[in-house]
């Protein structure tokens, strides 16, 4: 059992032991933890980032871009891919910021009401993290479709059955199979973030609710 538990348990069988289990002593408790789930959820966005960036250089790279889609357009795919990296690892970095910044504040706090504010702050940020990882996938995967339906060899021959009348079912079916795909890692990717952050963020409002208690 939890530290934690065992004071608030001593603390209500005596209301009276101030001495011996006092309200600072359980706030000290709630901002240790709280500290240091705060913490894990920097130390998990930085390793992910990284982790994306290892796989985007080794399967995404120029290589992968000439293989693809040839040197007659690798320079203005390549720029697509550019602006897209900038913009995913300025905002992540932004994030990675804030989620320091948010331990930082946390490791520092003196006050209780403080405390509260920073653990709603950091929940805050969470969120707004992971729909922006969300919504950032389904933009990519649309600009990706988009390049290959105007650049890609098979969907250029398709387009070019469409305009005789011969492919538009194979069109739709295509389209249907990449949304229904999509649809499936917008899940996976929810289910990850629920499993990993849903779980701190729980802890995180667990603390909240205690230190409430202690507020009133």
């Amino acid at each position: 059992m939890e530290e934690l538990d065992l004071l608030k348990k001593a603390w209500q069988k005596d209301t009276h032991s101030f001495q011996q289990v006092s309200e600072n002593e359980i706030y000290r408790m709630i901002h240790k933890r709280s500290s240091s789930i705060v913490k894990w959820i920097l130390i998990i966005s930085i390793l992910e980032f990284v982790f994306w960036n290892v796989i985007s250089v080794m399967y995404l790279g120029d290589s992968y871009i000439r293989k693809k889609y040839g040197n007659e357009i690798f320079e203005y795919i390549r720029e697509i891919n550019t602006i897209y990296n900038i913009i995913n690892y300025t905002v992540v970095a932004v994030f990675i910021y804030l989620f320091y910044r948010n331990y930082k504040r946390i490791s520092a706090t003196k006050s209780t009401k403080q405390l509260m504010s920073d653990i709603l702050k950091t929940r805050k940020t969470v969120i707004y993290y992971v729909w922006f990882n969300i919504v950032f996938f389904v933009v990519g995967t649309l600009v990706i479709l988009y390049v290959q339906l105007n650049y890609d060899s098979k969907f250029a021959s398709l387009m070019q059955r469409i305009h005789n009348d011969t492919g538009y079912m194979v069109l739709c079916k295509s389209l249907g199979i990449v949304f229904a795909f999509m649809l499936l890692i917008v899940i996976a990717i929810w289910l990850f973030y629920k499993l990993i952050y849903g779980i701190l963020l729980g802890k995180l409002s667990k603390n909240y609710k205690e230190l409430q208690k202690i507020d009133l």
